[in-house]
């Protein structure tokens, strides 16, 4: 028996299963490649929903966690440390915010953001108590919290695990016109993603975020981004929103703010907004740690050069053309996307999406699929453009075969 087949053995009998991964199992990276436990080398082309988007064992990041990692590591938010103050600082004037409140996962930003709404709309907007809604759409995917899976679309990630948190109401994702008909008086927020990730990566239609912010504006409504997997440089700009010329009143961010290294997210807005939370009514021990801040720091400071988010609006163009000459031999059905981002539905007859991500597993790429025959494609921004043409030739292959 294999190393491959002992790990795999033992992670089926000790780990619950509530993934489904393909069967390699990664022992080392770098930048877009990883290698498993047998020596075999992959190319990266998921990137960890966008949380590797600069790349596996990133030198400059892996160089701020260890110099962090001397120092202090955690207090606990019960006082002080010296990378706090900076962190939220940076953040807030990147995102051209005032406040940031930090966590550590995107479905933690996600529940505060959910908190956040329903605060402002009691303490603000004046909301009767116990009757804030918040209008969401169909077919998102914001995380598999009780709550989130609540208004959650997708029978895989809400089914048996009701009751259900009330206070929702869905509508189809794009249209302005079911958007409006669902906003009321005790609306407190729309919370949308600017692309669907997990749906296959889907593209709103023009003018639909601006639609989203007139509708939000006139309504004294909040308007939560959900720029978790598609924000910080994976669409070719720092935010999807800045596709339209939009800026919501919160972003959520998570995923690559912790440049792959450690769990970091956070929820950005005005003091307006997180000005209503006061002490002891809602917080993280984890949230906000000097490590988290530290690598998050880097981040910043790497994106604020630009290259990340040009890379990937160049390299996304590529993507995309060499993606659209596969629709055209008949193969692929439709490509949807923005930069380095793509959803492939592929011809049924070709196979399922896993079927079609074990192929290209025994050829060398990774990626993953997503409901029915549909796989997704995001690369590391850092990837090289013989890499990127070696993975799609892959891929080109699978769907000849």
């Amino acid at each position: 028996m294999s190393t491959t087949q002992d790990a795999i053995a033992a992670a089926e009998a000790h780990g619950a299963h509530n993934y489904h991964p393909l069967p390699v199992v990664v022992a080392t990276a770098q930048g877009a490649w990883m290698t498993d436990v047998e020596g075999r080398r992959y190319l990266d082309m998921l990137a960890g929903y966008s949380a590797l988007n600069f790349g596996h064992g990133n030198r400059r990041l892996i160089d701020a966690a260890k110099a962090q990692l001397e120092r202090v590591t955690l207090t606990s938010r019960a006082f002080h440390h010296d990378r706090f103050a900076d962190f939220c600082t940076q953040l807030a004037e990147f995102c051209g915010m005032e406040m940031v409140l930090p966590m550590n996962t995107g479905a933690e930003a996600v529940e505060t953001a959910v908190k956040t709404a329903r605060k402002w709309g009691y303490r603000v907007k004046g909301v009767p108590d116990g009757t804030a809604k918040i209008v969401v759409a169909a077919g998102n995917f914001h995380g598999r919290t009780t709550t989130v899976v609540s208004f959650s679309t997708d029978p895989e990630a809400r089914a048996d695990h009701g009751p259900y948190t009330p206070g929702f109401e869905i509508v189809p994702y794009g249209d302005l016109t079911a958007l409006g008909a669902a906003l009321s008086d005790n609306t407190v927020a729309v919370l949308l993603e600017p692309i669907q990730g997990e749906a296959g990566v889907l593209v709103p239609p023009p003018g639909y975020l601006q639609g989203v912010r007139r509708l939000t504006r006139e309504r004294d409504v909040l308007f939560i981004a959900d720029e978790i997997q598609s924000g910080l440089g994976r669409t070719g700009r720092t935010f999807a929103c800045e596709h339209e010329g939009v800026v919501p009143d919160v972003y959520l961010l998570g995923k690559a703010l912790g440049g792959g290294v450690v769990p970091v997210s956070a929820v950005v807005s005005s003091a307006a907004v997180l000005g209503v939370h006061r002490p002891g009514e809602h917080g993280s021990t984890f949230g906000g740690n000097p490590l988290a801040c530290a690598v998050a720091l880097e981040v910043l400071a790497m994106l604020r050069t630009g290259e990340y988010q040009q890379r990937a609006a160049e390299l996304g163009d590529h993507l995309h053309r060499e993606l659209g000459l596969m629709v055209g031999a008949g193969a692929v059905r439709e490509v949807r996307g923005r930069g380095l981002w793509a959803g492939v539905d592929v011809d049924p007859v070709r196979g399922t999406g896993r079927a079609i991500t074990e192929r290209l597993m025994e050829r060398g790429v990774l990626v993953k699929d997503t409901h029915g025959s549909t796989i997704r494609l995001a690369p590391p921004l850092v990837i090289g453009k013989e890499d990127l043409d070696w993975g799609l030739e892959r891929l080109r292959e699978v769907l000849a075969d």
